[in-house]
């Protein structure tokens, strides 16, 4: 898997997105459409799997997390960015969402959760925040970002 296969899978997801609000009703679709365990999920988890391996993905450490934006905002992937972080019973840092977030968990031991869900879809809506948590194990988590804006705080 290159970085520019990596791109076209997410935008096969991305290109569901544009215009929708993000919100429950996204989250309930996401979880309908795109299942844990259905082929997008696991092509997706294999796709990062293989990233992190070759050492484009998750390429960054701190605070016990490794991670990294794989990919920036632009019309390929309808302007979201998509960040991958490798969490193992950890709470990272604090930060705002100020046009949302849109996660997919990808647990990969124990029974991990990520802020208490497990594998599946997370949908933050615009002005959110938190610390994202990952406990019960390691997962991966898949962050699509409008116009790849995030602020830490």
């Amino acid at each position: 898997m290159t970085p520019t296969e990596f791109t076209a899978l997410v935008a096969g997801i991305t290109a569901r997105l544009p215009g929708l609000p993000l919100d429950a009703t996204l989250e309930a679709r996401l979880q309908q459409a795109l299942p844990p365990g259905g082929p997008e999920f696991r092509a997706l988890l294999e796709a990062c799997r293989a990233g992190i391996a070759a050492g484009w993905m998750c390429s960054r450490e701190g605070g016990g997390i490794r991670y990294g934006r794989v990919v920036k905002p632009s019309p390929a992937t309808h302007d979201f960015s998509v960040d991958v972080v490798d969490m193992a019973d950890v709470v990272g840092p604090h930060h705002r969402h100020p046009r949302g977030e849109i996660d997919l968990v990808m647990p990969l031991g124990g029974q991990a959760t990520f802020d208490g869900r497990g594998a599946g879809w997370v949908v933050y809506g615009p002005g959110s925040a938190h610390r994202p948590t990952v406990a019960g194990g390691e997962a991966l988590v898949l962050y699509l970002l409008p116009g790849g804006a995030i602020e830490f705080t």
